[in-house]
């Protein structure tokens, strides 16, 4: 927008078209022409076809993607309870207990992943609390990790509500149930859409956390990934992680159909 010249703007444009290219485009296109190749040995991949999805659909990598969509919906549920609860607590809260609030919430964020499973490791591998070996320690783990986001998405959303319609229904009686329930969370929708479709989307790529969690019963694709891509076996961690990124856009466009039909309601 500080560029006036219609040759400026050209110019400006093309260095983002050729950055874009570079950082976001051709790692996506080369994961997915290696997941479509038997061989590469030259420059263009050779051999083309979808003998490594057949692989990825099938045995231990389909087994994963269950696990990562079961994960990432669970993560997404708990983390949208959770965070939804502490914003509508947190809102009618003094501003120093708010910003205490917000700070402990994106904690998680501040710190690497791995710190955080193994925090969940230790925490969790004890009684009474012993969910070491479970699934249910690779949710808690991502929960905790999404669980910054759905506060965040849904706080901001809160910030921006018009309290003018929480008067109007108390002024005609309304409890404070009956405006949470008719008033609050119907204007939240389009926001609680948002995050639910975040911490999907971030839990669905999650690795660093889960890798130290993991049981072996319960592997999640990205860790399967990492597993393939160590052994060498690149072209089928492509393919895998090409149906990751097609079943996590599926699911966010899901989301985002509902998070507009919320909207227009």
């Amino acid at each position: 927008m500080l560029v006036w010249t219609r040759r400026g703007r050209a110019v400006v444009l093309a260095v983002f078209g050729i950055v874009v290219a570079v950082v976001f485009v051709a790692p996506i296109a080369t994961v997915v022409a290696a997941a479509l190749a038997g061989h590469w040995t030259g420059p263009l991949p050779s051999d083309l076809g979808f003998a490594n999805f057949d692989r990825a659909l099938s045995g231990e990598a389909a087994a994963s993607l269950s696990v990562s969509l079961q994960t990432a919906l669970l993560a997404g549920l708990f983390s949208l309870i959770l965070g939804t609860w502490a914003a509508l607590a947190s809102a009618a809260e003094p501003a120093w207990l708010r910003r205490v609030t917000d700070a402990v919430f994106h904690l998680p964020v501040a710190v690497p992943s791995v710190a955080i499973g193994l925090g969940v490791l230790i925490t969790f591998n004890e009684r009474p609390l012993l969910l070491g070996g479970t699934k249910w320690i690779v949710i808690l783990a991502h929960t905790v990790l999404v669980l910054a986001y759905a506060f965040s998405g849904v706080s901001a959303a809160l910030d921006r509500l018009d309290p003018g319609y929480r008067q109007a229904a108390e002024s005609l009686g309304a409890g404070p149930v009956r405006v949470l329930l008719r008033i609050t969370l119907p204007l939240l929708l389009p926001a609680l859409g948002a995050a639910a479709g975040l911490a999907i989307a971030l839990s669905m790529g999650e690795l660093g956390a889960t890798i130290m969690v993991y049981p072996a019963t319960w592997k999640t694709l990205p860790v399967t990934i990492f597993a393939t891509t160590d052994r060498g076996a690149v072209f089928d961690a492509a393919a895998s992680t090409t149906l990751l990124v097609l079943v996590t856009l599926i699911a966010l466009v899901i989301l985002g159909r509902l998070k507009g039909r919320a909207a227009l309601r």
